[in-house]
């Protein structure tokens, strides 16, 4: 069990970070005034299923009002502090992603859903079929596969996001290096779209502000918005795609169909067009 926060602090810039659930208890006091002294809004509690490990159930989130009697207001503002919940499955196999396909009542649960694959064929899977709203990237080791424009194109047009972590890039020289040639084999193939930074921090001191987060999203390869974005509003909108996916089946929008040459002609008046032959 982790805790991930969300930063707000300029133009719905927020950043995320876990912390173990336990620790997070014991030091809670500490880590909000830590966390919301520079502007945090959001806390997700996340819950990890790695299916390497003896057999998981998906149990059902844990409710914030038993770890947070009393929420504390954003700065600025007279808002309370919004608690979000997430799970995240490490998947290792294909029979696992029949969990996401069955209709759990405890997976509807939970405001984000997010999958770890750990091979090319889960993160094919991933990105075309599963109703998730992050696919999280390993930078931790070297990727064992290439990223490939097809099923990327289809995670984007589907609206899901891909999550980068840069808390290992800050803590160790390897995974650094494992950190930025990941990224930049990732954004070589979505160009920068649909990112999202995260921290993964497990300590207040790994934890970094949304513009150092930009700046190190420059390093991975992002253009300076989608580094921006990467930090902000892609995150505003894994959020919004998470209560999509709960409340509703699909989304309906309209497109002004373009006018076709004959039709302008048409519309033209008789005169007009008699002074324009002459």
């Amino acid at each position: 069990m982790h805790v991930i926060i969300n930063c707000n602090t300029f133009n719905e810039y927020f950043t995320v970070f876990s912390l173990d659930l336990f620790s997070f208890c014991l030091l809670d006091k500490i880590f909000l005034t830590v966390c919301f002294s520079v502007g945090y809004s959001a806390v997700a509690l996340n819950h990890v299923i790695d299916f390497k490990e003896k057999k998981q159930e998906i149990i059902k989130p844990v409710s914030p009002s038993e770890l947070f009697p009393s929420l504390p207001i954003v700065q600025g503002t007279s808002k309370k502090i919004k608690v979000l919940t997430r799970l995240t499955l490490v998947v290792s196999d294909p029979s696992h992603c029949n969990l996401l396909r069955s209709t759990s009542a405890n997976i509807r649960l939970y405001d984000i859903i997010a999958v770890f694959p750990k091979t090319e064929k889960l993160f094919h899977i991933a990105c075309t079929t599963l109703d998730v709203d992050l696919v999280c990237i390993n930078v931790t080791e070297k990727l064992p596969f290439y990223f490939r424009r097809p099923p990327v194109n289809m995670a984007i047009d589907r609206g899901i996001y891909f999550e980068l972590l840069y808390t290992p890039a800050i803590k160790d020289s390897t995974m650094r290096r494992y950190t930025i040639s990941n990224a930049i084999s990732l954004m070589q193939i979505c160009k920068g779209k649909n990112i999202v930074i995260s921290s993964a921090a497990e300590r207040p001191l790994e934890l970094r502000g949304p513009y150092d987060v930009a700046n190190l999203g420059l390093l991975f390869g992002l253009p300076e918005g989608e580094a921006k974005a990467a930090v902000s509003t892609n995150c505003r909108a894994t959020m919004l795609h998470g209560e999509t996916r709960k409340s509703a089946c699909g989304v309906v929008y309209t497109v002004k169909k373009p006018r076709k040459v004959e039709e302008e002609e048409t519309a033209v008046p008789a005169c007009k067009k008699a002074k324009t032959q002459a």
